[in-house]
């Protein structure tokens, strides 16, 4: 389980087929020091497991994960967010946020505001019911919040220190990102949905 506060922004070194996968490659951060095989890590919201390599950081990725994310968009010289898992005691300054990708989107718009910014998104029907205004979501897992909801898009407004301490500076109108929404919301639809009748047995039981 992760936050969705960025700890390291690096390069990517490489990104070369393994096995059907990739074997991703990037620089290890000096607070990555203490990393060990087997321990996840998100990369730019992707939970990853690390692999033994001396020197840098490296993760397999699944012909799924490539499919259903923005890490099969990465060469070397690109910059991933690094975030290590919550440990026992951390501080949850941020959601909770579980490193499971649920859509990639692309940033619609990019207005500076000030020393400030508007990040504009698009929405897709079969998940965009989980955003909510006020609400917190996960872009290329930083944890933000929504501030404006409309149909079909939705803003969240950035700070200096996140503009420069994660890859959202970086990101220019059109390219994509991965998305994962406040898992929260999808548990309590569930819960709901096992115990309301749904629709068809609403109007089934109207016209019996």
């Amino acid at each position: 389980m992760f936050t969705g506060l960025v700890a390291a922004t690096v390069r990517v070194l490489s990104a070369g087929e393994r096995r059907g996968g990739v074997l991703l490659e990037v620089e290890r951060p000096a607070s990555f020091g203490d990393v060990v095989p087997g321990e996840s890590i998100a990369v730019s919201g992707v939970c990853l497991t690390a692999l033994e390599e001396r020197g840098r950081l490296a993760f397999e990725v699944s012909p799924e994960t490539l499919r259903r994310t923005t890490l099969e968009r990465l060469v070397a010289g690109s910059r991933v967010n690094l975030e290590r898992a919550l440990a026992a005691g951390d501080r949850l300054g941020g959601h909770i946020v579980a490193g499971h990708v649920d859509a990639v989107t692309g940033v619609s718009a990019i207005t500076p505001q000030g020393d400030f910014w508007t990040f504009t998104f698009d929405t897709a029907r079969d998940w965009e019911r989980y955003v909510v205004e006020k609400g917190s979501i996960a872009l290329d897992g930083v944890s933000l919040t929504v501030a404006v909801l409309r149909e079909r898009s939705f803003d969240v407004a950035v700070i200096p220190h996140t503009f420069a301490a994660t890859t959202l500076g970086g990101l220019r109108p059109g390219e994509p990102v991965n998305v994962e929404v406040d898992v929260l919301g999808k548990y309590v639809e569930r819960l709901l949905g096992a115990r309301l009748p749904s629709a068809d047995e609403r109007i089934a039981k109207l016209l019996s």
